[in-house]
């Protein structure tokens, strides 16, 4: 996840957001339990409370691109594939798969899956899905997702130029499933982890439209399914007793909350919350204060300052790279955050599979000369502190993001005196609508893997990709991602591609990458089943248990 992949604000005063936003999956320790984890509520509203951030952008897998959302349709709904507790794809709806050339790929469907509302699901839930994502009258925020795929027809498709009825999925039969690709995809089975290709009901769609993830309309496939949707204030999950593995299912019910993680901080010691993020300004107390409950660990998230390269003065090369060079990423990962995180000065994290670090040549250079040459290329494309370039950087309303950007905000009055750096925030939703729509300069997302392959983060770049919120294009760029997918294309090839693919972003300063994200999280002790070790953070509710 994924945002992926998944997309989000990383709100780091509310790890929530590196919890739901990232799709986090922290370990529980089987330590003694301090008194804070004893405490169980009377007053909580379901077995198992979660702080998701924000509202979730909608529970239609087809609409979303945000973890919070994908976090709950994990529970919902069911895709071909799935992620273990180490991260690995296994079998979910799929049994199996197989390709002889990477390019036709056959997936055999289990049978005994039902709908909430007692029909089979079948290969024919997953065509109507796929087309669903691809077709642009859907508008899905991943709707060119089959399109970096390589997918037959997904370009043309997503272009309004061909119908969906000609996307290369279809329905052997009702068990089995046929996805043909124009170029080898040896990932393609980790690519439907991802919750916008999960099956979805037609029969629902095309009853209710856009009212069928209403409580009262909506259909499932998995272990949950929504129970009450409060606006701003819960959504309640209950087990699904349709769900073909119902019996296995530990968990009864299930709210996630859309407040951050510092509102929620006193009803997470009262025992009302039960899986929680971590406010920045309050990790070090915490983990002295709850050593068996604080957990952090690594995850495929980079945050970064988002270029809107179309609007100036950032259509001006020479005023990203003085940005880029400008900021001290060290001072932020160390004494802002300080709780583990990794300065980057690339997309992709550098510990996914098949990528490695790439840096800058005037990384290593002292903060000083660093901005002198940043001051120089300002002065080269017409500013100076008497006419300085005037930048505004939007964030997603949060105190995290609040604390960050003036940080931020600080190292350029002391190092770029060139520019002048101005911040606004906007909530959630509205902060989502502005980048697609372009209405910024500046912007501070994060980005988490889909999967792990490099391929989850640098797709984002690619010229026309529907997440592309930065409108970079580059026809060389395009051309190295082509060539991972080609005949021929080995591992060590794909991973030179993918090295140059990210000196190119770099020459172009095409985005700001800041750092890799962390998950710190606070879990209860009686929580268990919840492992540390997957990467992408793709936790399934009914793999858990509450120990007596």
């Amino acid at each position: 996840m994924k945002l992926k992949p998944t997309l989000l604000f990383a709100s780091l005063t509310a790890s929530c957001l590196l919890i739901t936003a990232c799709g986090d999956k922290a370990p529980t320790s089987d330590k003694g339990a301090t008194k804070s984890s004893s405490v169980k509520s009377a007053n909580k509203i379901a077995d198992v409370v979660i702080v998701n951030g924000v509202e979730p952008e909608s529970l239609d897998p087809q609409k979303a691109s945000d973890i919070p959302s994908f976090s709950i349709h994990r529970q919902m709904f069911l895709g071909l594939t799935a992620s273990d507790k180490e991260g690995k794809t296994v079998p979910a709806m799929a049994t199996e798969w197989e390709s002889t050339d990477d390019k036709v790929w056959v997936f055999k469907l289990r049978n005994d899956v039902k709908w909430s509302d007692g029909s089979p699901v079948t290969a024919h839930d997953f065509v109507f899905a796929l087309q669903r994502l691809t077709d642009p009258k859907t508008a899905s925020p991943y709707g060119t997702y089959l399109v970096d795929a390589k997918v037959v027809n997904a370009q043309a498709i997503s272009e309004g130029k061909a119908q969906p009825s000609t996307l290369g999925v279809k329905a052997l039969d009702d068990y089995t499933l046929e996805i043909t690709t124009t170029d080898p995809v040896p990932y393609l089975a980790d690519l439907m982890l991802l919750p916008v290709t999960f099956a979805t009901p037609k029969q629902a769609i095309e009853q209710h439209g856009n009212k069928w993830t209403d409580a009262a309309n909506i259909v499932v496939n998995g272990a949950y399914k929504l129970h009450d949707w409060q606006v701003n204030g819960h959504i309640i999950l209950k087990r699904n007793k349709s769900y073909f593995d119902d019996a296995n299912t530990k968990i009864n019910s299930v709210a996630f909350l859309p407040v951050t993680a510092q509102a929620a901080m006193s009803r997470y010691k009262a025992g009302e919350v039960d899986f929680s993020g971590v406010p920045a300004e309050m990790f070090k107390d915490l983990k002295a204060e709850l050593p068996d409950e604080v957990v952090v660990t690594p995850t495929l998230c980079t945050s970064y300052l988002e270029y809107n390269t179309k609007k100036a003065p950032l259509d001006d090369v020479r005023v990203r790279k003085a940005l880029s060079m400008a900021l001290d990423r060290d001072l932020i990962t160390k004494e802002v955050l300080g709780r583990g995180e990794e300065s980057s000065y690339q997309l992709t994290p550098h510990y996914t599979q098949g990528m490695s670090q790439v840096l800058p040549d005037w990384a290593s250079l002292p903060m000083q000369e660093r901005a002198k040459m940043a001051n120089d290329l300002l002065a080269q494309a017409g500013y100076s502190q008497q006419n300085p370039a005037k930048v505004e950087i939007l964030y997603s309303t949060s105190e995290g993001g609040k604390r960050l950007t003036s940080a931020i905000s600080s190292l350029y009055k002391q190092y770029l005196p060139n520019a002048q750096i101005s911040v606004i925030n906007q909530e959630w939703k509205m902060f989502l609508d502005a980048r697609h729509q372009g209405n910024f300069q500046i912007s501070f997302p994060s980005w988490c893997a889909d999967y792990n392959e490099p391929s989850t983060f640098l797709n984002l770049m690619r010229t026309g990709s529907s997440n592309n919120t930065s409108f970079y294009s580059n026809p060389e760029y395009d051309r190295l991602m082509n060539s991972t997918l080609s005949v021929g294309a080995t591992d060590e090839s794909r991973r030179q591609a993918y090295v140059e693919a990210e000196r190119l972003l770099q020459k172009d300063a095409a985005i700001m990458p800041l750092f890799t994200g962390v998950s710190p999280s606070l879990i209860k002790t009686y929580l268990k089943g919840i492992s540390p070790n997957d990467p992408l953070k793709n936790w399934y509710i009914k793999d858990w248990q509450i120990a007596e």
